[in-house]
């Protein structure tokens, strides 16, 4: 076998596994699942197996010389098997359910699915990034705790997201944020949860990724260990500078400190020594407007530029052990003068979204700043991630409902630990 090389690949399988024929996106509807596979040679005739996931033995669909099929007149929210087979070679049994899907959807994994348990079972940490002719380009990585979590994967779309094509996988890749600078596509991720933080180019779209440069040392990915935490967050210019947050620590320290990132605008960013972080700045309970109590700070935060034209820093808060127990962003003001100077705490900001990631967008039109966010609704729900919510403020200081955009209704899903078990 030959080496791997680079960071790239269509697809990642770990060495000497994997099956040798790879259905890359799986797209389930309300009486249908349709799904797609790489080529194994030209001008190949495949033939898709398939069966209910209670049924004993599968059943051949047909035959076609296309990489996808749709499989049709199937039972809605019910669970199904399928598997692509090519002159001796077989796909992974894949499993997905049928159901109506909110919007268009991209990919998709059933939480039973183990084809990536290398990394995890859910997909996440999703990001969009739109190219200046309208390309547009979709990433999501594997998930589970305790698992590596370590695969990201790529999808993209020519037609304004009305269809979508498998692009290729990053590996190892966990919480990647592709952006553009200067006509190049970068992403930007850790290689695992609390691992290092890496950076890559793309010269083609995402096809194929230089060798990832290590612009931070992180720890081995376990949560006991500190060491590199951040999320997607869009990556901004500033006053000839470009920005981006993490933190350092981890859930089992009992801390994550926050701190910011940053290079010149013209600087190589596959250059290690082009870019300063800020020292980490640890949580304060003492801070003025906080609530007293245990917390282990601020974690996903979101650079925004404020009405007075500095730099500031809004970050999810972790509430659970406090009184109250949600309800509160905490604001740091970014030095943008000193690099690698700490942030500095600025003030509580009631904000009813605290518990997971938000992002904030000026509209120019409105002079509005807007957030999507998980609305929280009552202390006995502030740890649910349920309500899609649009919020706006004048101040990025006063917030507002405009609107509930999404409630998540109960589901039964079957858990991936114990099939008779489930979970909303």
């Amino acid at each position: 076998m030959k080496k791997h090389i680079g960071w790239s690949y269509r697809p990642y399988r770990p060495p000497f596994e994997g099956a040798d024929l790879y259905i890359c996106r799986i797209v389930p509807k309300e009486t249908s699942i349709e799904f797609f596979w790489l080529p194994c040679a030209e001008n190949a005739t495949y033939s898709v197996f398939y069966k209910e996931c209670e049924a004993e033995s599968f059943v051949k669909l047909g035959d076609t010389t296309e990489c996808s099929f749709c499989i049709e007149n199937l039972a809605t929210e019910r669970d199904y098997d399928f598997y692509v087979a090519c002159n001796g070679a077989t796909s992974a049994v894949r499993k997905a359910r049928t159901g109506v899907a909110v919007g268009t959807t991209v990919n998709y994994l059933h939480p039973q699915d183990a084809v990536y348990s290398f990394s995890g079972r859910f997909l996440c940490s999703p990001t969009l990034l739109a190219f200046p002719d309208g390309y547009l380009l979709a990433s999501m990585d594997l998930f589970e705790g305790g698992a590596p979590q370590n695969l990201t994967l790529l999808f993209g779309s020519s037609d304004n997201g009305e269809t979508w094509e498998y692009i290729s996988e990053l590996f190892p890749c966990f919480w990647g944020k592709p952006f553009l600078h200067k006509d190049v596509l970068y992403v930007l991720s850790c290689s695992t949860e609390y691992g290092d933080l890496l950076i890559g180019a793309s010269y083609d779209r995402g096809r194929t990724f230089t060798e990832p440069t290590v612009l931070l040392r992180g720890s081995n990915g376990k949560k006991k260990n500190a060491g590199v935490h951040k999320n997607p967050q869009p990556v901004m210019e500033y006053n000839g500078r470009i920005y981006n947050t993490l933190e350092w620590g981890a859930w089992g320290k009992g801390y994550h400190a926050p701190m910011v990132m940053s290079a010149d605008v013209d600087a190589n960013l596959l250059d290690a020594s082009s870019w300063d972080f800020a020292e980490p700045l640890p949580y304060n309970e003492n801070w003025e407007g906080l609530p007293k109590g245990k917390s282990n700070g601020n974690i996903e935060g979101c650079l925004c530029v404020a009405p007075d034209g500095k730099l500031y820093n809004y970050m999810r808060y972790d509430m659970k052990n406090l009184t109250p127990n949600y309800g509160i962003i905490i604001r740091y003001l970014v030095d943008t003068e000193h690099p690698e100077a700490p942030l500095i705490f600025d003030r509580a900001i009631d904000f009813p979204a605290n518990h997971s990631k938000f992002e904030i967008k000026k509209d120019p039109k409105s002079d509005y700043y807007y957030t999507l966010c998980t609305r929280i609704t009552c202390p006995e729900d502030s740890a649910k991630r349920t309500l899609l919510s649009m919020m706006r403020s004048k101040d990025t200081l006063h917030w507002e409902l405009v609107t509930d955009l999404m409630a998540h209704k109960i589901s039964r899903v079957p858990s991936p630990r114990n099939p008779a078990v489930y979970k909303t």
